[in-house]
């Protein structure tokens, strides 16, 4: 008679149509999720072309990219600025009492100007990635959808929508569900699990018919587990953690001076910043003949194929390249960058300790700088885990993921994400109109 009733309720005209519409909502973020993922992949196409015609052409396209990002993101798409997590963990936190400065976090105005920004910063060679705007993206189309269907529990929407986001941007379910519970929403009732499953799961496979069913970084073939795997672990770990850790400070202490420094100035000052930081990045690369631009992808993948020799300095230079571009203030993810960093960082310590094959210490590095960076292991381990593809080396991924978090904990007590988000409730409660998280 309970479950009678419990099936009547569920398939009542009401409901159902509020399921109709997550569902709806779910697939949605999956096929935005696929385009967002096509316009990136054109916008670094087209970056690479432009430096192969002339490289000094960055001296003048960076700069000024930088720029118009920075401009837009300050005045029509407000909120837009940076990874675009801090904004979902910010609007989930404040929904309930602060529902209006929620949705500005995360309304249909800030997904189109973080698509059209993230589009103009790849094509200028920022070094940011699509998967935090993705989660940003995803978590405002599920709200929307969510309030057609009338859904009570706007929380969990943006949690679904920011879990579907990721398992959508890098074809990664599990990890998508692994961030929701890790990241984005630290507790994690019985009723939520449910509709985050559904909704990573719809997302997936709209993305994958879009997409294909393909593995990030391809199938990548390790020697299998190795006597000094383990110690291949701790080091990357260790030094993945330290990085980590100091990327975290260095990014929250110069996004606090820099809303210091222009809160209380013109707009024309943060916006000279963002085209300093643009002409640094373009000055970094041109002086080293390294290309540390975009994503990274190319260059991690170059790695784990064996194809390149691996160079000392494009771990650093990316490390520098990451860094300035999140300090620029200008919208951009730093998950694929941070997997780029980890990437150099394993073939740097590849050169000094052999300890490992070359494969092996890349994902290493890979799995120790991001479990630095955004202190949750679970979701470091799990998220290059499936875009590996690689299950003969998971114990040593997963002692160098919690060596990582634990070392960058003891140089950074504050998560980035977390801290950023509540510096977005702060200054929108305080109504201040100056952004740079």
């Amino acid at each position: 008679m309970k479950h009678q009733h419990i099936i009547i309720r569920w398939f009542s005209p009401r409901n159902l149509k509020a399921h109709l519409v997550f569902w709806g909502g779910a697939i949605l973020v999956g096929a935005v999720a696929s385009i967002v993922a096509i316009v990136a992949d054109i916008a670094q196409r087209e970056f690479v072309e432009l430096i192969n015609l002339n490289q000094y052409y960055s001296l003048f396209i960076t700069p000024l990219g930088f720029g118009v990002c920075a401009f837009f993101a300050r005045t029509m798409f407000l909120g837009s600025q940076g990874s675009g997590i801090p904004q979902v963990i910010a609007s989930s936190q404040i929904i309930k009492t602060h529902p209006y400065i929620s949705e500005k976090l995360v309304s249909l105005k800030i997904i189109t100007g973080k698509t059209l920004l993230l589009f103009i910063g790849l094509l200028s060679g920022a070094s940011i990635g699509r998967e935090g705007p993705t989660v940003q993206i995803g978590a405002g189309i599920m709200l929307m959808c969510g309030r057609l269907g009338k859904f009570q529990n706007e929380s969990v929407l943006l949690l679904a929508g920011g879990a579907a986001g990721v398992a959508a941007a890098f074809n990664t379910p599990l990890a998508g569900i692994i961030f929701a519970i890790e990241e984005l929403g630290r507790s994690f009732e019985q009723k939520t699990s449910g509709m985050v499953l559904i909704s990573v799961t719809l997302a997936g496979l709209t993305s994958t018919a879009i997409l294909g069913d393909y593995i990030y970084f391809g199938h990548v073939q390790t020697l299998g587990l190795q006597k000094y795997d383990y110690v291949s672990a701790v080091i990357c770990g260790v030094c993945g953690g330290l990085l980590g850790g100091l990327f975290t400070q260095l990014l929250l202490w110069g996004l606090k001076l820099s809303h210091h420094v222009f809160s209380t100035r013109s707009l024309i000052y943060p916006i000279l910043f963002a085209m300093l930081c643009g002409l640094i990045i373009s000055l970094l690369a041109l002086s080293s003949h390294c290309f540390i631009y975009g994503t990274g992808y190319a260059q991690v993948k170059s790695l784990l194929d064996n194809q390149d020799n691996p160079s000392l300095i494009f771990g650093p230079l990316k490390f520098l390249s990451t860094l300035i571009s999140g300090l620029s203030g200008i919208p951009g993810g730093i998950f694929a960058p941070s997997l780029s960093i980890g990437a150099g960082m394993g073939a740097d310590l590849y050169q000094l300790f052999h300890s490992s094959p070359l494969t092996t210490m890349t994902l290493l590095g890979m799995v120790g700088f991001f479990s630095g960076v955004v202190q949750s292991p679970l979701t470091a381990f799990v998220i290059v885990l499936e875009m590996s593809d690689d299950h003969q080396i998971i114990i040593p991924l997963m002692i160098a993921s919690i060596l990582a978090y634990g070392v960058s904990r003891l140089i950074s007590e504050k998560s980035l994400y977390h801290t950023l988000a509540q510096r977005f409730i702060k200054q929108y409660k305080m109504k201040t109109s100056v952004f740079n998280a």
